[in-house]
């Protein structure tokens, strides 16, 4: 997708957490996800509601690529995490004309901020065969502040492993930032042995930004912004052929 159009679906946020709902919905309806495929899941607390996108494969075998639309009541959560969330039609965008082994849900999780509510009822539904049938779940929170970054402790070695050679195969910048005594939503699908993989941009000096009125638009970096979306594109197309 062009660089025009991944920034343009990010200027797309709201302050308000259901407008941001509506707002992935429609962005999902005019990337092609329309009809069955775009579904609301209620997470039975709360007033907004999980947003799933599904892109069928040629098997049942599950791919989640997974970001919370929601925000705290201060600033505007451009990078936490509409970031993330407006990523994912674009995905779906780039996913849809390859051929595919596996299937891609694409959810846009609600109500992180309160608890991982909206990931963790997601997780509770699932049946033993579903969990064994998710090969991966990629969750992407508050990027565009600087490049690529993994959170190592979140994520299974192997999809760690398999970023990094995609990344020095386009020589595109990845590094390593753990953060302690935080959870995020791929949390909710370890909990069940689902492989994770968090992908981020936090540094010390941006972890300031979450939370407060400065989670504006002008901390974002639109360059590592689409670098970050080019490279998670290549990598799902890459997930999708290699896993069994």
């Amino acid at each position: 997708m062009p660089s025009e159009t991944i920034e343009g679906r990010l200027l797309q946020f709201s302050d308000k957490n259901p407008i941001r709902q509506t707002t992935l919905e429609r962005m999902f309806e005019e990337a092609g996800c329309r009809g069955s495929s775009l579904t609301e899941q209620s997470i039975k607390i709360g007033k907004d509601a999980n947003v799933i996108c599904t892109l069928a494969g040629a098997s049942d075998a599950v791919i989640i690529v997974g970001a919370h639309f929601d925000h705290v009541n201060v600033g505007d959560g451009v990078a936490d995490n509409w970031s993330g969330a407006a990523l994912l039609p674009s995905f779906f965008q780039s996913l849809q004309g390859v051929r595919r082994k596996h299937t891609f849900l694409f959810i846009g999780f609600a109500d992180e901020e309160r608890g991982l509510l909206g990931s963790a009822y997601y997780v509770k539904t699932l049946s033993n065969g579903q969990v064994a049938g998710t090969h991966a779940m990629i969750n992407l929170d508050t990027l565009g502040l600087g490049p690529t970054k993994v959170w190592l402790t979140h994520s299974d070695k192997n999809l760690a492993e398999r970023l990094n050679s995609v990344a020095l195969s386009m020589n595109e910048p990845l590094g390593v930032v753990n953060a302690y005594d935080a959870d995020e939503d791929s949390t909710s699908f370890r909990k069940r042995g689902i492989p994770t993989l968090m992908v981020h941009s936090l540094t010390q000096a941006t972890l300031p930004i979450l939370h407060t009125a400065n989670d504006t638009m002008q901390h974002i970096d639109a360059g590592a912004y689409y670098d970050t979306y080019r490279l998670l594109a290549r990598f799902l197309a890459v997930l999708d052929a290699d896993l069994d």
